[in-house]
């Protein structure tokens, strides 16, 4: 045993292994130099950033369009809970796409509080707009449960009120006094909104799923109604989550922050996974159009 153990001892200290160790590392350099170099590249920066906006611009007009043919299939309905949803993805991702469209003048404002403002408002409201699918689904759940739904968009607007009163005090803070503590309570919170929306999906997304799996085999959409849901709590739990943890590590590494210019490839895949794709995957899904003859309140996500 004990030659046994020699052998091998002696085996790792062949030069062998050290040149296969010397040449991991020296790997690991190539890839550290092409990643900055890859960060500091006007070019790639460019890149990553107007491809952004493209993306973001091409999310806004799909959710455009869908409004306008959700308006002209039942013109005489007001502004329903589907046609609010659409309005709001189509701000959100339009100010995004102007947004990265100006990346060179966003990323090296005088104050940092500026670019702040700019980058982390789309996502309040992007909060603002996927959390209205956690109320109609808590609407749908507590109608089906007997329970009472008077007071759940009045939740809704207090929570939603609150997150932005917070965020507003911090930025006009930050507008005052520059302090870095108080940009990284700025970051956390918002890390600490996305865990909200995310509860709210495997809350009340997880409750409805669980109670259309328990309605008999034969009701009319039932297993459409089930993919839905299913789908759209899963699209919308797994953004938020990448959100939440992404953000919360980068408040504390300074490598990993989402708010410089030098970080293109960083910033493309975060927003490519947090809202891109989240938006074009979730307006896929819920694409169906009203019924032509609606009678009484319509209120639906269809």
């Amino acid at each position: 045993m004990r030659k046994l153990v020699s052998s091998r001892l002696a085996a790792l200290s062949s030069p062998e292994v050290a040149s296969a160790a010397a040449a991991a590392g020296g790997a690991a350099l190539a890839l550290r130099g092409w990643w900055e170099e890859v960060n500091d590249s006007p070019a790639w920066q460019d890149g990553a950033f107007f491809s952004l906006s493209a993306a973001y611009a091409l999310v806004s007009a799909v959710a455009l369009i869908q409004l306008i043919r959700i308006q002209l299939r039942v013109p005489e309905i007001g502004w329903t809970t589907q046609k609010v949803f659409h309005l709001m993805n189509f701000i959100v991702n339009g100010v995004r796409s102007i947004i990265f469209g100006f990346h060179a003048y966003v990323f090296l404002l005088q104050r940092k509080v500026y670019t702040l403002v700019l980058l982390d408002l789309p996502g309040l409201l992007f909060f603002s707009t996927y959390t209205l699918l956690v109320l109609f689904w808590a609407e749908i759940y507590h109608q089906a449960k007997h329970l009472p739904t008077d007071k759940l968009r009045t939740i809704y607007i207090a929570v939603n009120s609150v997150i932005y009163v917070i965020q507003v005090c911090i930025w006009v803070y930050l507008g005052i006094n520059d302090n870095p503590l108080v940009e990284l309570v700025s970051k956390v919170f918002i890390s600490a909104v996305s865990f909200i929306a995310l509860l709210g999906f495997l809350i009340y997304g997880g409750r409805l799923f669980v109670m259309l799996r328990h309605f008999p085999i034969e009701s009319k959409g039932r297993r459409k109604k089930l993919i839905e849901v299913g789908t759209v709590t899963a699209i919308c739990f797994t953004c938020f989550l990448i959100r939440c943890i992404v953000v919360a590590i980068s408040s504390f590494d300074p490598d990993l922050s989402l708010e410089v210019l030098d970080h293109p490839v960083l910033d493309f895949f975060y927003y490519m996974l947090t809202e891109i794709l989240p938006s074009a995957l979730v307006l896929f899904v819920l694409r169906k159009l009203p019924p032509k003859r609606v009678s009484g309140q319509y209120n639906s996500i269809r």
